[in-house]
């Protein structure tokens, strides 16, 4: 059952709040996502693959010693794999670093949270 017009200007206003009120929320979700490290990736794989090898030659030849550090070489290839880059992290989100304090960095983002807001609420009553 669809909803009625007042139901869904009421649930459009209640996310417009949310994202208004929940700025730091929105901001913190997104920052967790980061770029891929394919020569991380890459690497990882390539050591899973070689950890796979020794531990099928330690099975073959019994060895459990063989078949543990296979074990571990496998692992770590995967925990390497699926690392998420630091470096992404670490670069500034826009434009260069100016020698600024961290307050003055702190306060850009919130006018850059506000003025995306404002460009969200503006779409959104177009819309209607």
């Amino acid at each position: 059952m669809p909803l009625s017009e007042q139901e869904q200007k009421l649930l459009d206003e209640m996310e417009r709040s949310l994202y208004h009120n929940d700025a730091d929320f929105v901001s913190a979700v997104n920052a967790g996502r980061g770029r891929l490290n394919y020569g991380a990736l890459v690497l990882g794989i390539l050591l899973a693959i070689a950890g796979l090898v020794v531990v099928i030659v330690g099975v073959i030849t019994h060895l459990l010693i063989v078949g543990l550090v296979g074990f571990v070489g496998m692992f770590a290839g995967v925990l390497l794999a699926l690392r998420p880059s630091t470096s992404s992290a670490a670069r500034p989100a826009s434009g260069p670093r100016t020698g600024s304090s961290p307050s003055a960095s702190a306060s850009n983002k919130t006018n850059l949270m506000d003025k995306l807001n404002d460009r969200w609420d503006k779409r959104q009553d177009r819309e209607e």
